[in-house]
């Protein structure tokens, strides 16, 4: 079994492992000893901050055999992202020339730099190792956030956002930002990126062009993987399409992969969740559910059976599961079908 909990000081090694297997343009875990270890006391502190508070937390979750306690994933939450430091991105859109005198109309595709998500609540930092990707772990994984939020709905914004890895290749080269470079950089994909990830962002607004770039001028490779997902990230995108996310035209900075939306209200596991009391006892009969305790420190989240009583509003669980969880016969369980 499979479990969500919140990130220790003893996960380091795994985070470390994680991060290296995550591989070129996953911004939020850069390869860095101490940038990681300040994740996790970023992290520890979100978890023990007030139910109300929203300003720069940063909650991350990993993934861990029920037994063994071996990591083999991660997930995050940032509460309100831009507040600190900006949060960048490209908006697509249009703008038309056109001339009477010689009856010339010509349409034309931009790119607009902007922090239009300052505020926003963004998920992130899903990446779940080769090794596990089976069962329901990489649905568990994802969707679990959503009943996180929706239990602690004044820790987080009305809007949730989701960033994708763009287009690059197995070295780390990707075309957008190799127009980028060519015109307004002198750094390589994975050095800016690298730069991100270690919180290092002034770069960005002393060399970012700052006014809107007409896409028709960026090579045809550029142009060919504006809004486009990594081949790795794909899955991910699926799964946030199915909750209701949709694509507004944002794209990232340095690859143009998509940034997705949704109002927290509407996500799909937000309006499916239910609560119930539980009681512990066969569960085989039941149907595999997403459940999680209402904890924050102690949050644990897992997938299992559950045999719902409609009558008397109980659910049942296994003592596997109720241990997992941190819960006893009569608490209260927070539940979405998988």
């Amino acid at each position: 079994m499979m479990i969500i909990r919140p990130i220790r000081q003893d996960d380091y090694p795994s985070l470390h492992k994680i991060a290296i297997e995550s591989g070129h343009g996953f911004t939020s875990l850069p390869v860095d000893e101490g940038l990681l270890k300040a994740k996790i006391r970023r992290s520890e502190r979100a978890f023990l901050s007030p139910s109300s508070s929203m300003d720069n937390n940063g909650y991350l979750f990993v993934m861990a055999d029920a037994e063994t306690d071996e990591v083999v994933g991660t997930s995050g939450i940032e509460s309100s992202v831009g507040l600190r430091d900006p949060f960048y991105h490209y908006h697509q859109g249009k703008v038309t020339h056109y001339s009477n005198e010689l009856n010339v109309y010509n349409t034309v595709d931009i790119l607009t730099l902007g922090n239009d998500y300052t505020g926003a609540t963004e998920i992130c930092t899903l990446f779940l190792s080769q090794k596990a990707r089976q069962g329901f772990n990489g649905r568990l994984l994802s969707r679990f956030r959503y009943l996180f939020i929706a239990q602690n709905r004044a820790r987080f914004a009305d809007t949730v956002v989701a960033e994708m890895r763009g287009v690059s290749d197995e070295q780390g080269r990707s075309p957008f930002w190799s127009w980028l470079q060519e015109h307004f950089f002198s750094m390589e994909f994975p050095d800016a990126v690298h730069r991100v990830g270690m919180g290092q962002k002034s770069f960005i607004a002393e060399l970012m062009p700052k006014y809107p770039i007409y896409a028709s001028l960026l090579s045809p490779e550029a142009q060919a993987v504006i809004g486009k997902v990594h081949e790795q990230t794909k899955p991910a995108l699926k799964l946030l399409v199915r909750e209701g996310f949709s694509f507004r035209g944002y794209v990232d900075i340095f690859d143009a992969g998509p940034t997705v939306e949704a109002k927290t209200e509407d996500i799909v596991t937000v309006t499916q969740r239910k609560e119930f009391n539980v009681r512990i006892g066969h569960a085989d009969s039941g149907s595999p559910y997403i459940l999680s305790n209402l904890e924050v420190e102690s949050y644990r989240a897992t997938v299992s059976s559950l045999l719902v009583d409609n009558k008397t509003g109980y659910a049942v669980i296994d003592q596997p599961t109720a241990s997992a969880l941190k819960i006893n016969e009569g608490d209260i369980v927070s539940a979405v079908p998988v």
